[in-house]
């Protein structure tokens, strides 16, 4: 590749990084047969950030190596893009390259005998074949090239996306000459959860998979059969010759948070997007000792089937701990008939113990009811709770996203912690939401939450059971004027415990439940259910 640089940019100096020797190396196992001698598919997937040189190694100098100095002549490439003008452009590189003086003086035997503007062909019957991806219905080939099957809008849009997907699945292992041995390269940039990446990921189609994200993530560093992401350090540049630092940190302001995920960290969601930073719930090794537990349940309306990626069956356990902070234990995900549901929710509540209550959706319709009700009598000898859902999912959410930003919602250390902080994270981008839903429902049910109450009505009267913060959050201090002195007397609601104004400060009811309050925490307690005391004489 250094040496052929000059052919096709005899204006840009060559800038070398680490990546393209692995990216080149996973490319050399494909021709040397090396991941098949690893009992592997011969399928590879690439997820790269742009401008890192994906294409013009694997759609323009890969090819033309194996033609040449591999001796492999007689390959044949099918190559395909979203886009039909950048398939033409990398076949215009690869002819030009071939049909150099440079190239021709070292390999002569390389001759083109018929050359047009997406394909050509040389007298040994190896062959390009170029064309748009969602035209990929015809030809075969030795190597299956995709190089970016989606657009950055057209991922965007489900039909489009859908498109492709079904075009991925249906079409491209039937291009292959041979089924055992042919090889398909996929290079991408991520996208979207669902897209070709997302879908061979989701589907365990067995690809080695090689992810290089602009910034190293330590929690995700790349390891192939072959390779190991040399990067030790967070954040660490993947090509700093050529995006240092400051041209990174300058890029991502155009881009935003979620392009940066999927274009620059190979994560299509946020990791700290949405309603939820993965970030901010603590994780633990032993539970403090909790004062009332709660499963929420979310039910998924099918069975798992092949090929398909359907909702889970999800049960989180929760409890509210004398701390008042808010312990995730546990969380049970299955994908079964819903007899076999019925028979793990009853066998849950078995297991969790009588003192743990149980919240379960009633969804409308005459079916979401039926089933709530049979649930309901199945768990006799349960503290049950069926509530029908009211407003958005991402509504629902908010006042547990609202405890998780404050660092009041807990993990007990599990094998379960990953799956759920993934899924977490993307919320509500990602394509589940089970765990998401299981937990609010069980939040809400320990917080008191009401059906369809809103963020506001809640902080209004969560203000209660909120731990003190360790200081001032959001900006708020302690100004020198509203919240200077103690002047307003309240009385808190009956069962008030401790609890902490808008000044961060907090205060403890006495036993008549009286309190003394700044004035600037005033108006929000009398908002929340408080009333002013009444004159001691």
């Amino acid at each position: 590749m250094r040496e052929a640089w000059h052919v096709l940019e005899p204006n840009q100096p060559y800038v070398h990084g680490w990546h393209i020797d692995a990216v080149c190396a996973h490319l050399e196992a494909i021709t040397h047969g090396r991941f098949l001698a690893l009992g592997l598919e011969n399928r590879l997937l690439i997820n790269i950030p742009p401008g890192t040189m994906k294409s013009l190694i694997v759609s323009v100098f890969w090819p033309a190596w194996e033609w040449g100095p591999c001796g492999l002549a007689g390959l044949r490439y099918l190559t395909t893009s979203y886009k039909e003008d950048f398939v033409k452009r990398d076949a215009r590189r690869m002819r030009d390259l071939v049909s150099s003086e440079w190239y021709r003086a070292l390999w002569p035997e390389i001759v083109l005998s018929r050359s047009g503007e997406i394909s050509f062909a040389n007298t040994a019957t190896g062959s390009r074949e170029g064309m748009p991806f969602t035209s990929l219905t015809a030809g075969r080939g030795d190597r299956v090239i995709i190089d970016d099957p989606h657009s950055t809008e057209t991922a965007e849009s489900e039909p489009e996306r859908e498109r492709t997907l079904r075009v991925f699945r249906e079409s491209v292992t039937t291009r292959l000459n041979d089924p055992a041995r042919s090889a398909i390269v996929v290079i991408m940039q991520r996208l979207h959860e669902r897209d070709v990446s997302g879908q061979i990921l989701r589907l365990g189609l067995g690809y080695v998979h090689l992810m290089l994200p602009m910034e190293f993530e330590a929690e995700r560093a790349c390891r192939t059969p072959i390779f190991a992401d040399p990067r030790t350090v967070d954040g660490e540049l993947l090509f700093p010759e050529r995006f240092p630092r400051a041209v990174v940190e300058r890029d991502k302001i155009p881009l935003g948070a979620y392009a940066v995920a999927g274009q620059f960290q190979q994560r299509p969601a946020p990791r700290a997007g949405g309603l939820f930073d993965r970030a901010d719930f603590g994780i633990v090794d032993a539970l403090p000792p909790i004062e009332k537990w709660v499963r929420g349940w979310d039910f998924a309306g099918t069975k798992k089937r092949p090929g398909a990626d359907p909702d889970w069956t999800v049960g989180v356990k929760m409890g509210r701990g004398a701390d008042k902070r808010f312990y995730i234990a546990d969380v049970v995900r299955v994908r079964e008939t819903p007899g076999k549901v019925r028979q793990r929710l009853i066998n849950t509540a078995n297991q969790d113990g009588a003192a743990v209550g149980i919240r379960i959706p009633k969804d409308a319709g005459q079916a979401g009811i039926a089933q709530a009700e049979d649930y309901v009598t199945a768990l006799a000898g349960f503290i049950v709770s069926a509530v029908a859902p009211t407003g958005s999912k991402e509504v629902r959410a908010k006042p547990l996203a609202s405890q998780v930003e404050v660092g009041n919602v807990v993990l007990l250390r599990g094998p379960w912690n990953d799956t759920f902080l993934d899924e977490v994270g993307m919320f509500p981008a990602g394509s589940h939401d089970d765990q998401v839903d299981a937990a609010a429902d069980a939040f809400n049910e320990l917080a008191g939450v009401l059906p369809g109450e809103g963020l506001i009505e809640f902080y209004r009267r969560q203000i209660a059971v909120s731990p003190a913060p360790e200081g001032p959050r959001h900006g708020w201090s302690m100004p020198s004027g509203g919240f200077a002195r103690f002047t307003i007397e309240l009385l808190a609601p009956a069962g008030t415990g401790m609890v902490i104004g808008q000044s961060g400060a907090s205060y403890t009811p006495d036993t008549c439940g009286r309190i003394a309050v700044l004035e600037g925490d005033a108006a929000p307690l009398l908002a929340a259910g408080f009333s002013k005391a009444p004159k001691t004489a």
